[in-house]
């Protein structure tokens, strides 16, 4: 009897521990991955952080660089590039012309940007909220890059 209630309560035990650890990792899950959205907003509040804006200020900056990001989004992925040995020149040629576009596009937005921006920061702001988003982008793909490699790789990359 006394074997019995000792199994029951180790199964117990197990079952709620394990509960517990598979609601633990997916939360972990979820917030590991947060929607492009999201990360636009993280991104702003923190330049506007940095650049010690009052609360007015940051709520317009926040709304437009989230919809500064949209419209960058709404262009589509970069235009990626070929391997010069492989391509034929028509192909390169339409790469070429593809990259132009894509980048024009990208510049007409940033100076659409720039004269929401000068409406309520400083030229001084504008220029240190740009430093700030490169260098965010910058972390962002060393660690995308990081984060491709097979496990070894990782580990090897954090132990540096």
């Amino acid at each position: 009897m006394k074997k019995m209630l000792s199994l029951a309560i180790c199964a117990i035990m197990m079952t709620v521990c394990s509960t517990a650890s598979m609601a633990q990792t997916e939360q972990s899950k979820k917030q590991q991955r947060i929607s492009r959205e999201e990360l636009a907003e993280k991104q702003a509040r923190h330049i506007a952080h940095e650049l010690a804006l009052d609360d007015a200020t940051t709520q317009k900056y926040v709304t437009t660089y989230c919809a500064y990001q949209k419209e960058v989004w709404a262009l589509g992925p970069r235009v990626k590039r070929h391997q010069a040995d492989t391509a034929t020149e028509a192909e390169a040629e339409q790469a070429n012309k593809a990259r132009m576009e894509q980048s024009q596009k990208i510049l007409n937005l940033r100076e659409k940007y720039y004269k929401e921006y000068s409406k309520f920061l400083t030229q001084k702001q504008i220029e240190r909220a740009y430093e700030l988003e490169q260098q965010m982008m910058r972390r962002l793909a060393r660690h995308h890059r990081q984060g491709t490699g097979s496990m070894n790789h990782r580990r090897t990359n954090r132990n540096r």
